[in-house]
């Protein structure tokens, strides 16, 4: 009994060490068929506002972020995240070559640091900067419900 126990943790040892980790991949395609299409090809693959977009042209604006993530990522060393960009564009679309670089999306107060993860490919910017609050809700204030008028007397 005691010979099976230790046969089955050095198998369980075993099939944990060989773990794999899932591919991304974005409508069917990986990551590295992602990086090598052009615009137009990648315009195809995204929701139909997105299309719309690229279809329509990429303005001053969201070329100069990519050109800066471009230079951040260059001159950060091998192994290291890059440097932070900073940016006011909330509307500029994730493509696959931002993956991996940062970016500090302003909420309308603060900048806010995201790492591109291949995750957010498609979506917009200020997804994952949140411009309020959220509620934390505690008890209730004056105001709230009739019974809340009559302040007990000590």
């Amino acid at each position: 009994r005691i010979q099976i126990l230790f046969e089955y943790s050095i198998m369980s040892e075993e099939v944990r060490k060989k773990r794999t980790f899932k591919k991304y991949t974005y409508r069917g395609i990986d990551l590295d068929k992602l990086l090598d299409m052009n615009n137009t090809e990648l315009s195809e693959l995204v929701h139909c506002r997105a299309r719309r977009r690229f279809h329509r042209g990429l303005k001053r604006k969201p070329w100069a972020l990519i050109k800066k993530l471009r230079k951040a990522k260059k001159t950060c060393p091998e192994g290291e995240k890059p440097e932070a960009v900073r940016t006011h564009l909330r509307n500029m679309i994730v493509t696959p070559e931002m993956v991996g670089s940062i970016v500090g999306i302003y909420n309308g107060k603060v900048f806010n640091q995201v790492e591109i993860k291949a995750e957010m490919i498609g979506h917009y910017l200020g997804e994952f900067s949140i411009t309020y609050k959220p509620v934390k809700h505690g008890r209730p204030g004056i105001g709230a419900t009739h019974p809340s008028r009559i302040i007990p007397l000590k």
